[in-house]
């Protein structure tokens, strides 16, 4: 059985990750995402165990030395961990697996699988990045603040990443997401393992 790819997808906060991830799930069943722990309040409509596991310090830390993330950070003042035996599991069933995690995390991910996929997805401006926030009734003017004060902080991390994505026009960001992830699948090292039967027949003499 072929491993599957991991995936990150890093970008600011009003971004559109979570919405483009979500689109990308729906339309293509190979794709699956890690849910990961978190500290943080449960937002309106959220649920426990599909938006995030949500758990206290106490335990998020007992988890922690305990080995059980993959990666870990600290995002405005909250915990998040991605369990590494649930996405190690996922892996080695053939399943793509995404992660919707920040650059601290991905930058963990990234020394512990080399051949990851790192997307950046960017918002057309500043301003278009505020308005979104805004929209999304969540926060107070004082947290949005914060984040746009944190989103330059974020965005400056871009060159990390393998690809960018300016989710501008929607349809357009997805179409850009799927065709990155399926050239994923076809880079040469991936292909030699998955194509080893038939790169032996073609060579054999």
């Amino acid at each position: 059985m072929k491993k599957g790819k991991l995936i990150i997808v890093t970008a600011p906060s009003g971004a559109g990750k979570t919405t483009l991830v979500k689109a990308l799930l729906d339309s293509d069943k190979s794709l699956c995402v890690s849910v990961s722990h978190t500290t943080r309040p449960k937002r309106p409509k959220e649920e426990d165990g599909v938006n995030y596991h949500f758990v206290d310090e106490a335990r998020f830390h007992d988890m922690l030395n305990e080995g059980a993330f993959l990666e870990s950070a600290e995002v405005y003042g909250h915990y998040y961990g991605t369990s590494q035996y649930w996405v190690n599991e996922k892996l080695n069933s053939g399943r793509h697996v995404i992660l919707e995690i920040d650059w601290q995390g991905a930058a963990q991910v990234r020394n512990l699988y080399p051949d990851s996929c790192s997307i950046f997805i960017l918002p057309p401006s500043l301003e278009t990045l505020t308005q979104r926030l805004q929209e999304r009734a969540q926060d107070s003017q004082e947290t949005i603040a914060d984040r746009m004060k944190q989103a330059r902080s974020v965005i400056e991390h871009v060159c990390e990443a393998d690809y960018i994505v300016v989710n501008d026009d929607f349809a357009t960001a997805l179409d850009d997401m799927h065709a990155i992830i399926r050239s994923t699948s076809l880079k040469v090292v991936a292909q030699q393992e998955n194509l080893a039967e038939l790169l032996s027949s073609l060579t054999r003499n």
